[in-house]
């Protein structure tokens, strides 16, 4: 560990109030488990605490070429939660963007210009027989690629955690960003995907089996270096019931038979292997709200653009049936409030707020 962050990690751990940490993580648990009873579960901590020491600015592309420079960039995001008092769980990732499972299938990464500070992604194969290859090959070797430095990066963050107790305490190392599996197979194949729901059902569905198994290997390594924690955990700062958190953002450009068909049972098959958790989506989902609705072991959704949803619709089938909305933006809950909607206490409105 070199002497920056060294340094950054004492500070850190030194401004670390177990009183105050300990009075928010467990406002999140009792709102996870129905015992907040106001309009909108707005946390903040009861003190900031501002750095005593000048934390450096490191950027996305600085984090994935270094450990230590992705643990100063990850735990430079707690130190600012501290600084401005705000009400989101600390935690830190491996974050090496959304395409760590579709380059264990062979795509190649695109890492965005150093000025873009901007999380890479991959180009799609875009290629039936590749993807039919894909098939044929079964479970990709998982311990490639950006996925074995995920599981490296894991392992660093362990030994800081068993060197710095408050850090272990209260920061939560949460899961890489997996996707889900609708997800993770556009990005393998390409938007031309959405031409072969139509036109190769059954190679889709070959390829989302074998994308959900890998999936499920990713995740038990994962949690073999860094286990869930008991009862609910922590993503982006926000606190749910559960172990995982799942990407449907394919899913906004999906008919709800086609979400029906292609995205829920395997999303399913995830979430009952690991206890459960949340599901993301950004744009427009309010077509397939009345699905998340029915499903098993769904605690909570999180969406990022409200205006591009029919709220009402999305209240009526998540927080009327007991599934927590967490952060939400504060002005589609404000509005909500204004307008005399009954949330149930089941929204939290919470984000980076400075």
């Amino acid at each position: 560990m070199n002497a920056v962050l060294r340094k950054c990690l004492d500070d850190l751990e030194a401004r670390i109030d177990p009183q105050v940490e300990g009075q928010l993580w467990q406002a999140w648990i009792d709102f996870s488990e129905d015992h907040f009873h106001g309009d909108l579960f707005i946390p903040r901590r009861s003190a900031s605490a501002p750095p005593q020491v000048d934390w450096p600015k490191v950027s996305i592309n600085q984090g994935l070429e270094d450990n230590e420079m992705m643990a100063l960039q990850q735990f430079g995001m707690c130190s600012a939660l501290l600084e401005h008092g705000t009400g989101m769980r600390m935690n830190v990732r491996c974050n090496y963007g959304t395409s760590i499972i579709p380059l264990l299938f062979g795509v190649e990464p695109f890492v965005m210009d150093e000025e873009t500070n901007t999380l890479p992604t991959s180009h799609p194969l875009h290629d039936l027989d590749a993807i039919r290859r894909l098939v044929d090959a079964g479970v990709p070797d998982i311990r490639q690629r950006y996925m074995a430095r995920v599981l490296e990066m894991a392992e660093f963050y362990a030994e800081i955690a068993a060197q710095y107790a408050k850090i272990a305490q209260y920061v939560q190392v949460y899961h890489p960003d997996l996707q889900g599996p609708m997800d993770i197979v556009e990005v393998i194949w390409g938007s031309s995907v959405f031409y072969s729901l139509y036109d190769h059902p059954d190679l889709v569905k070959a390829l989302l089996e074998i994308v959900t198994q890998t999936y499920v290997e990713c995740m038990r390594a994962w949690i073999a270096i860094v286990p869930f924690r008991e009862g609910g955990n922590t993503h982006w700062g926000l606190y749910h019931k559960g172990n995982i958190m799942l990407r449907d953002d394919s899913a906004m450009n999906l008919s709800a038979p086609m979400v029906e068909e292609f995205v829920r049972p395997y999303d399913q098959r995830l979430l009952d292997e690991f206890g459960g958790g949340a599901i993301h989506y950004c744009g427009k989902g309010d077509h397939y709200a009345p699905i998340l609705a029915q499903m098993d072991n769904l605690y909570a959704v999180n969406l990022s653009q409200p205006e591009y949803n029919d709220m009402d619709v999305i209240f009526d089938h998540i927080v009327d049936n007991g599934i927590k909305i967490i952060g939400l933006r504060r002005d589609a809950g404000d509005e909500a409030i204004a307008r005399g909607r009954d949330l149930h206490g089941q929204v939290n409105c919470s984000g980076i707020e400075w």
